[in-house]
């Protein structure tokens, strides 16, 4: 969440900074205002209330306990007692207004980041590999691994009903080939530590990240009064890893990375992607995120970008990056890159990678600081970035390897993971 300080006494450039991802933004934090006001004056009264309690008491100790001014007294003290109860219990209700107002505000864009509200506003900054546009008659993803029998959306369909999809064969092994090779390389060449989390959370590990409240609608949950909260994503118990936690200076950077199923409810989506892999209820993602110092977190940003795109290098797909503008950045963000991989079947760019820098947005909300060496305590920056999402990284081997008779190359780095195998089909 933003600096509630920072954010009351300097409203004026905290409002246009908002203002910069639409209108709903700067809108959605001014009934803050209101309630910090009023908070202060219950403040102000109660500090004076209690003023007044501490006048009274000695005053109570000097009279006679019969005395007309005892009794008189004594009811001006319960009076007093009384209306110090019903302002903290106002004040109580303020504190908790303004802290789900704090919680349903996004993150301030970077400067560097481009003006605009949607993906049209984006801007390019980067492109690696010539797009392919094959002679033949391309085969969409879906189409392709039916033919090959490796994925069935047929039974899963029956089982789950839609955006769910059953690997088989060859295509099992391709997803589980995808995940090691992911993980070996941010492990083994990137220094990235590899972490296993549950993938129930509860609610304040969502919050922490900011996947709630904004979210909600998307989440899936376990019922009952206190339920689990299945991840999104391996950003959310990563980063909640050090959450409540005071690090040392010299633990920082910490570099996470993570395999896991993530569970998505797709309620914005609108219709869209609604074939294949591109847009699953349940997916595989391989994740990267970093804690680090403020004063480097937007060079940290470049080297986890750096560290996503080469996965898409080795394999050969072709892709670009985009700087996304204000208004298409996620709830968290301050700043993004997105990585775009080449699909032959849609003539066009789709989103593969998120690499994002949240700055104290999140730390702030999970309460992840550290230490300086002059002894004070400084929230951290977090940065997360998908490393890949591995049925997406699947729809760009299947469609740019594809071959004229329906088979498909697969490319040298991820042949020692599939046994050797060189040729799908």
């Amino acid at each position: 969440m933003l600096d509630r300080k920072k954010l009351v006494s300097d409203s004026e450039t905290y409002l246009k900074g908002l203002a910069r991802r639409g209108d709903y933004a700067a809108e959605v934090a001014k009934p803050l205002f209101d309630i910090e006001s009023r908070w202060k004056e219950l403040k102000s009264e109660v500090d004076g209330l209690r003023h007044r309690q501490k006048q009274m008491g000695p005053q109570m100790g000097r009279l006679a306990k019969d005395g007309e001014e005892f009794a008189k007294l004594r009811k001006e003290m319960g009076e007093v007692s009384g209306r110090v109860k019903a302002a903290e219990e106002q004040i109580r209700s303020l504190e908790e207004q303004r802290r789900d107002v704090l919680l349903r505000i996004p993150n301030l864009p970077h400067e560097s980041v481009p003006d605009g509200l949607s993906e049209e506003d984006n801007k390019e900054v980067d492109r690696w590999g010539e797009p392919r546009h094959p002679v033949f008659k391309m085969q969409a993803h879906w189409e392709l691994g039916e033919s090959l029998g490796i994925i069935d959306f047929e039974s899963a369909a029956r089982m789950s009903g839609s955006r769910f999809a059953v690997l088989k064969g060859a295509g099992a092994r391709l997803e589980r080939a995808l995940i090691q090779f992911m993980l070996d390389l941010h492990t083994q060449e990137h220094g990235y530590v590899e972490v296993w989390p549950p993938y129930l959370v509860r609610r304040h590990a969502m919050e922490g990240t900011g996947q709630l409240p904004n979210l909600e609608e998307d989440a899936y949950r376990t019922a009952g009064d206190d339920p689990y909260f299945l991840i999104p994503t391996a950003e959310v118990p990563l980063v909640n890893l050090h959450r409540e936690e005071i690090l040392d200076k010299d633990q920082l950077p910490i570099k996470y990375v993570a395999y896991t199923p993530c569970f998505r409810a797709e309620a914005g989506s609108h219709g869209k992607d609604v074939r294949g892999l591109m847009r699953q209820h349940q997916f595989s993602k391989v994740e990267l995120v970093k804690i680090v110092e403020p004063e480097g977190s937007y060079d940290e940003l470049e080297s986890l970008r750096r560290n996503a795109e080469e996965v898409l290098r080795r394999l050969e797909i072709p892709y670009r990056v985009m700087l996304l503008s204000a208004g298409d950045m996620g709830f968290s963000a301050t700043k993004t890159y997105d990585l775009e991989a080449w699909v032959p079947a849609q003539d066009r760019y789709r989103e593969i990678s998120s690499c994002s820098n949240c700055g104290d947005f999140q730390a702030r909300r999970a309460q992840i600081r550290y230490r300086q060496a002059k002894g004070d305590n400084r929230f951290c920056h977090t940065l997360n970035g998908s490393g890949l999402a591995v049925g997406r990284t699947m729809i760009g081997l299947l469609e740019n390897f594809q071959q004229a008779d329906g088979s498909v190359i697969l490319p040298d780095a991820i042949r020692p993971y599939m046994g050797g195998l060189s040729k799908l089909g």
